[in-house]
């Protein structure tokens, strides 16, 4: 088990580059199950979680090459579909929770999936409901197995319908996409997430050949056709990421400078981290975030506390709420953070506590943060990352803090941000792997 030491208290400076887009690689990785011809991808980032699904791919009979650590040439031109019904992936493929996202590809080649008991951040229960029910009705009947741990689905005809999802679900969308690409006849999905990573899948399916009308809004239709063919396709740099950085740069009074940001698929991830007092200027497609010795937190326009949630797309997404909160502790002002998708993802506060901030966790949901306006800086603590986003969030805090910090269980961090270290060690951090 690796650490990271940080050494807290020093102003960064310089250009970093974000990765590509972790939540859009789980999807269009997946989908080149849907053809036996090439599909060069690119920009895919260099991170655990993708690398495994990468692996499991090449386990099923996927012919990889990987010219280079971000761009990979896929063909599933023969595929061992009994491999999926192995402890091996069992075993794999229970630690990633984008194994899911094999099901509705494989589904609409094969006709048959299996999916394990989802894996990934122990940050509250994820439901696979909207994935199953979609399938059930485009003709899959499914199973589960117990004793191996694993849902069976079969589906001797996929047939189109209408689907009025029960939840805008990101990962359940483009499950359910894929496998209709494919069905006899018309799908219709209503409440559909349209995220940007939704919008590169459906653009991609595409220029495979797929016909999929109403990309970008949350009404989709889908004429299934028998055969979609190779392409070539880029990820969009990782909002994740830039918002990462763009809370790294005030809370360290850093200028830094955020190159390639795909600035026009960022929605409103800027104006939140406008919300809160921070400073950003576009330059091209770059995000200059100049040093502030103070940012001040906004309130509403009647004077009341400012509240931050999470929201379906493009409302703000959950993933920045960590990173959010930490920022918010050495703001001027006070800020409600509301977490509504996971009842486990606030839990990390207690870390930042100790480290000095002033939190109240009203519930699994809720914490309000008084800003310190840096009268108090945080002091470097030891501690462990408990998920990915809040790892990277006790990262910045570790960053910004006086004195040492040890952060346990970086694996949960590597698992999203490729690199990390040694990226933030190019803008002058002190941070090491022991």
């Amino acid at each position: 088990m690796h650490s990271f030491e940080v050494i807290g208290g020093k102003k960064l400076q310089g250009e970093i580059t974000p990765q590509g887009a972790k939540n859009e690689a789980l999807q269009i990785i997946s989908a080149v199950l849907l053809t036996p011809e090439k599909m060069t991808i690119s920009n895919i980032p260099d991170i655990l979680d993708v690398n495994l699904l990468i692996e499991l791919l090449g386990e099923m009979g996927v012919k990889i090459d990987r010219i280079s650590r971000d761009t990979c040439i896929f063909q599933a031109s023969t595929i061992h579909i009994d491999y999926l019904r192995s402890d091996a992936f069992r075993n794999k493929s229970g630690k990633l929770r984008g194994s899911v996202m094999l099901a509705g590809p494989m589904l609409a080649r094969f006709r048959k999936a299996f999916i394990p008991k989802p894996g990934g951040d122990k940050i509250g229960r994820r439901r696979l409901d909207t994935h199953i029910i979609g399938f059930e009705k485009l003709g899959v009947r499914f199973t589960y197995q117990p004793e191996e741990g694993l849902f069976h689905l079969e589906a001797p005809h996929l047939k189109g319908c209408y689907l009025l999802l029960d939840e805008p679900s990101v990962t359940g969308t483009a499950n359910i996409i894929m496998a209709a690409v494919m069905a006899e006849g018309t799908t219709t999905i209503y409440n559909a997430a349209c995220e940007p990573y939704i919008q590169q899948l459906c653009k991609m399916l595409t220029r495979m050949g797929a016909k999929i009308s109403g990309i970008g809004s949350n009404l989709l239709q889908i004429e299934g056709i028998s055969y979609l063919g190779g392409t070539e396709h880029r990820m969009l740099p990782d909002m994740i990421e830039i918002g990462s950085f763009i809370g790294l740069a005030a809370m360290t009074q850093s200028d830094i400078t955020i190159k390639n940001a795909g600035i026009d698929h960022l929605g409103i991830i800027p104006d939140k981290f406008r919300q809160l007092g921070i400073q950003l200027e576009y330059q091209g497609d770059d995000i200059h975030i100049p040093a502030q010795d103070i940012y001040e937190i906004q309130n509403f326009l009647d004077g009341s506390v400012l509240t931050i949630y999470d929201h379906p797309w493009p409302g703000f997404t959950p993933d920045l709420l960590s990173i959010v909160l930490v920022v918010a502790t050495q703001a001027r002002g006070s800020v409600l953070i509301h977490q509504k998708m996971f009842e486990s993802r606030l839990f990390f506060v207690d870390k930042l506590i100790d480290m000095g901030a002033q939190i109240i966790l009203c519930d699994p949901h809720r914490a309000a943060v008084i800003g310190m306006a840096r009268e108090h800086p945080l002091r470097g603590v030891s501690m462990s990352s408990p998920d990915i986003r809040a790892g990277v969030a006790l990262l910045i805090a570790a960053l910004s803090a006086e004195g040492k910090s040890i952060i346990q269980n970086i694996e949960q961090i590597d698992r999203g941000y490729q690199y990390i270290d040694q990226r933030l060690r190019h803008l002058g951090a002190q941070i090491n792997r022991i």
